[in-house]
């Protein structure tokens, strides 16, 4: 049984940084993509960032020059550094991996916010 566990949320100003972490634990062969949708109150779900197996990332374009996916392969982590951050950018952020199904992390509240 594969789990997640994210950390990094937190209450930031406009224009400041936070770095999220999502770390996959148990029986994992072959992860294929891990990365993080984002929801807030009103507004649809949306794809925010995916790092694949073979490294290639993808980002929504509100995030793009402003956010970076990357991973540490030892220890089956994913960081997500957010730079810039908007007020926009408030939502719940659920990091997930793909081994063939789906698995989510429990969630972490991301607050922009003067």
């Amino acid at each position: 049984q594969v789990q997640l566990v994210e950390s990094g949320g937190g209450l930031v100003q406009p224009g400041g940084s936070l770095r999220l972490s999502c770390a996959a634990s148990g029986s994992i062969f072959t992860i294929y993509a891990m990365g993080w949708y984002r929801q807030a109150p009103g507004k649809q779900r949306e794809l925010v960032a995916t790092i694949m197996r073979s490294d290639s990332t993808v980002y929504a374009d509100s995030v793009k020059g402003r956010f970076t996916i990357s991973r540490d392969n030892a220890k089956n982590t994913v960081y997500l550094q957010m730079n810039s951050l908007k007020p926009e950018d408030t939502a719940v952020y659920n990091c997930y991996a793909d081994y063939g199904n789906y698995v989510w992390g429990q969630g972490t509240q991301v607050t922009v916010s003067s």
